[in-house]
């Protein structure tokens, strides 16, 4: 490949963009928060220098963020260094034409343990917190706060909408 076809390839979705219609964003972050709260697994990706990780984990969708309680592991590593993430998630069984997903940057934080605010996550988890602090090792709790969402719905053409649209905070 190259040089100019992969800026022909990177430029794709951004020169389509320029001529499609695009959804109020009120009406597109609802759309968002909906997708968000029905689904519940995300692939997370962390990185530092030459070293990435992309991870599936379990979350929640309240109060404005990605909520995700984790034991540990390897994308930590990425964290140390860089709190800035990128998350998909998407539907399992889409057809052709019928693709539903969300690709999520944003900036993790790391919750301290038993906080307010931890607490809070927990309790919207419906896990006791006596569980958590018998727990042999800390359950850690990411937070994650978007700061662009790109959200991609063939049904929007439909509508006379773009595929894709972009959210930002």
């Amino acid at each position: 490949m190259t040089d100019s076809q992969l800026t022909q390839a990177q430029s794709f979705w951004t020169r389509k963009d320029e001529t499609e219609n695009k959804l109020d964003p009120a009406a597109l972050y609802d759309w968002i928060s909906s997708f968000l709260s029905a689904h519940k697994v995300l692939t997370l990706a962390t990185g530092t220098g030459d070293y990435v990780r992309c991870t599936p984990l379990e979350y929640t969708w309240h109060d404005d963020a990605l909520w995700i309680f984790t034991e540990g592991g390897l994308k930590f590593k990425g964290l140390k260094e860089n709190k800035n993430v990128a998350a998909a998630v998407f539907e399992t069984n889409a057809s052709f034409g019928g693709l539903k997903s969300l690709q999520i940057e944003g900036i993790a934080e790391i919750v301290d343990l038993y906080s307010d605010e931890y607490n809070a996550a927990a309790a919207f988890r419906k896990i006791p917190l006596q569980t958590l602090k018998k727990l042999p090792e800390p359950m850690w709790l990411l937070k994650i706060t978007p700061a662009e969402i790109t959200c991609l719905n063939s049904d929007w053409k439909k509508e006379g909408f773009g595929s894709r649209q972009i959210w930002k905070k």
